[in-house]
């Protein structure tokens, strides 16, 4: 019998393998299927569709290095995670960054901080604090 679908998210990346793999290591999540257009990635609880941008409209964007973080956009992408400090080092490792320690803060029994991905979007880590 098929599993009930869970909460998802589609994000579209210009660096397929680049943004699946960010999310797969820093994230926690595991990648189910992959396709030349699109990863598959989920947890117990959460599936990330990435989506490849299509050539023509991807040649048009440019990535700088480091990435120019997208703070303008309507949605972020929040996941919890066992360590902020931990998670962190491990975002710099796959070319994403994190705000500094100073700039984490309490929220709803977490600590939470934003960084971003290798591409620029803003996603937010939260660590349950006891």
């Amino acid at each position: 019998m098929p599993m009930p679908p869970c909460a998802a998210a589609v994000l579209y990346a210009k660096d397929l393998s680049k943004i699946g793999n960010f999310y797969a290591q820093v994230a926690g999540l595991q990648i189910i299927h992959e396709e030349p257009d699109h990863i598959v990635l989920e947890s117990d609880a959460f599936q990330l569709v990435v989506v490849a941008i299509p050539g023509e409209h991807a040649a048009s964007i440019h990535i700088t290095e480091p990435p120019q973080r997208r703070e303008n956009i309507a949605i972020k992408l929040a996941f919890p995670v066992a360590s902020i400090t931990a998670t962190r080092q491990m975002a710099q490792l796959h070319g994403g960054e994190f705000n500094s320690p100073s700039r984490e803060w309490l929220f709803q029994g977490a600590r939470v901080c934003d960084g971003q991905d290798p591409e620029g979007n803003v996603v937010q880590f939260r660590e349950s604090v006891p």
